[in-house]
């Protein structure tokens, strides 16, 4: 579902991604861990054409995009992205949020954006927040909305960028849950993300970055029990 070969990022004279080669099969769940500015979000915002690399090549779902793709439009809408800090419309309700991309990016008649709003909201356990605004609501509630909002395009990828690490730590599981629901119904999804019970109970791998690079991946048991790294070994000994 996702290739990625010999991927550089660089801002300036600084080397963001150094040779990033990753495959992610349909259905899998992977979490990418590692210290602050190891190259992680940069790597999600290039997955979802945010930021260009300058070198390297992107497959999504076997069709490769780029800063020159005429495809990109469509292969962007393919890949639904959660931040850290929801960026909701705050002069929107929940639905206006949830049916914006339908509406205007799909062009999608307003009523169907409107029952398909209903059926996402019901997933995420917010039927009844359909029109309030975004001030109205705890943290985690707006990130279930940024979820829905992100769903609503039917992307074949979902990436989560460090979602809960802006939450109360009593709102963390709420939308760990839908997280864990959308890994039952089989989406493809990519998280950044220091929460290593989810790592455990639904990641099916584990890839650690430090410094730009892939140091080590393989499945969460493995990594967290046994890694082989040593930057790996003192990275899970500060966080484990």
């Amino acid at each position: 579902m996702i290739k990625i070969r010999g991927l550089n990022k660089w801002f300036g004279d600084l080397h963001v991604l150094k040779d990033i080669d990753m495959d992610v099969s349909p259905k899998e769940v992977v979490v990418v861990i590692g210290a602050s500015g190891s190259g992680k979000s940069t790597l999600l915002r290039c997955l979802n054409f945010l930021e260009f690399a300058q070198k390297g090549h992107i497959y999504i779902d076997g069709v490769e995009a780029n800063a020159k793709s005429r495809n990109l439009h469509t292969v962007r809408a393919d890949v639904g992205m959660v931040f850290q800090h929801f960026n909701l419309f705050p002069h929107r309700t929940v639905m206006g949020n949830v049916i914006e991309g339908l509406t205007q990016v799909k062009k999608t008649p307003y009523k169907e954006a409107v029952e398909h709003g209903e059926d996402l909201l019901r997933k995420v356990g917010l039927s009844d927040k359909a029109y309030v605004y975004p001030a109205m609501l705890s943290g985690g509630q707006k990130q279930r909305v940024a979820i829905a909002r992100a769903l609503a395009m039917k992307p074949k990828i979902m990436l989560f960028d460090e979602p809960t690490s802006a939450l109360d730590p009593e709102l963390v599981g709420e939308v760990l849950q839908v997280m864990k629901n959308l890994a039952i119904e089989g989406m493809t999804m990519m998280v950044v993300s220091h929460e290593m019970g989810f790592a455990r109970e639904v990641g099916d791998r584990v890839v650690y970055m430090d410094e730009g690079r892939i140091i080590e991946e393989g499945p969460p048991s493995e990594i967290y029990s046994n890694p082989k790294n040593e930057r790996t070994k003192a990275f899970l000994g500060q966080i484990l």
